[in-house]
């Protein structure tokens, strides 16, 4: 009986150990939790105080125009000059072929399809069509960063102060121009065509506007919406654009393309007939992107001289007359023939051997061995 007590006794105190326990553990969980909700409403009232007294609720202001951008400055607008008048070859079926020259600088490649195709393309691309995402999967990364970098200097120096719609709307046009077979297939190629003999596409390659320093903003501006661009992101209001100017000139050539929208400052063209359909969109883009910049300016010919001219030309007569020269010296210049053989002296070519001198066992010397 005393052994059956003591273990009720010992049993029950157990029990109430572990009740405690528990209690202890229960109210240290809801002291930390009260802990944790107290320093989160003290760091939330410290955030909300910083954004009261740095006003970051409200959207930063946009930089003050620096540089190029604040001067009035009619970009090339991807235009295609008409001081150069070329054949443009078209295949369009509609009768809206341009005249020549009147589109620019780049005659058209023959159409790569049968003309049925092609009219079928017309009539499924009726309209404004979105242009394919842009891939760099085939480009390596030295193609990725030129390829950035032309794209970012040509929104920044074409767009810097359009909206963020206007610089996309051309970023749009110059990856279009990259997969169109009229033009070059890289990005610095398309943004410096024509640099190389002052007929540039986009004018800032050839006016010196990237002499001047650029504003930082800005450029980072410029940079994002190109690396959206380059990304894949598409910007479908201008379609297959490959064409646009501002509206403080009407060029010619615009009433020969087919505008796709207006966003800021600009207007936009695509081709018209197959020339503007997706299905002329073909280009990959496989990288090989040369250096960013201008390119070189081409070294003209040399001008073929007549002998009429040359004859013309009085000869530049010599800084030293021939009576001026001392007798010691009037033969130099002169080859010296060798000296004659004499029969106590041979000459030097006498001491030469008359046949070869190699041992027949040496005369394989140096060939490789079977």
């Amino acid at each position: 009986m005393a052994d059956a007590a003591r273990a009720l006794r010992y049993g029950g105190g157990m029990q109430v150990r572990r009740q405690t326990i528990r209690r202890l553990t229960r109210a240290w969980i809801a002291l930390v939790a009260i802990g944790l909700g107290i320093l989160a409403l003290l760091a939330a009232q410290g955030a909300w105080r910083a954004i009261v007294a740095h006003g970051a609720g409200d959207p930063p202001p946009m930089p003050a125009p620096a540089g190029y951008e604040a001067e009035d400055h009619f970009p090339g607008a991807a235009l295609l000059y008409t001081d150069v008048a070329m054949p443009v070859a078209s295949t369009a079926s509609d009768g809206a072929a341009p005249a020549p020259g009147v589109t620019g600088t780049i005659a058209l490649p023959a159409t790569p399809v049968s003309p049925s195709l092609a009219a079928a393309a017309m009539r499924a691309d009726a309209g404004v069509v979105a242009a394919a995402p842009f891939s760099t999967k085939a480009a390596s990364s030295v193609d990725r960063a030129r390829a950035l970098e032309c794209l970012t200097a040509a929104i920044y120096y074409e767009a810097a102060s359009e909206p963020d719609a206007g610089q996309l709307a051309v970023a749009q046009v110059i990856l279009n121009r990259v997969r169109h077979p009229a033009f070059p297939h890289t990005v610095c190629g398309v943004v410096y065509q024509g640099s190389e003999r002052s007929g540039c596409q986009f004018s800032f390659a050839c006016d010196g506007a990237m002499a001047r320093m650029p504003s930082r903003a800005a450029w980072i501006r410029a940079a994002r919406h190109a690396g959206m661009a380059l990304a894949g992101y598409v910007y479908a209001p201008v379609g297959l654009a490959t064409h646009y100017h501002t509206y403080a000139v009407t060029p010619a050539w615009n009433r020969s393309l087919v505008m796709t929208d207006v966003v800021g400052a600009h207007l936009f063209h695509r081709w018209k007939g197959y020339w503007g359909t997706s299905a002329a969109f073909s280009a990959p883009y496989r990288g090989g992107e040369p250096v960013p910049g201008p390119h070189m300016p081409l070294i003209a010919p040399p001008v073929a001289t007549s002998p009429a001219l040359i004859a013309s030309v009085a000869p530049v007569p010599p800084m030293t007359r021939p009576e001026q020269v001392q007798p010691g010296y009037v033969a130099s210049g002169s080859p010296i023939a060798p000296p004659a053989a004499t029969p106590d002296k041979a000459r030097p070519t006498d001491n030469l051997p008359a046949a070869p001198q190699v041992l027949d066992r040496f005369k394989d010397s140096g060939k490789p061995l079977l």
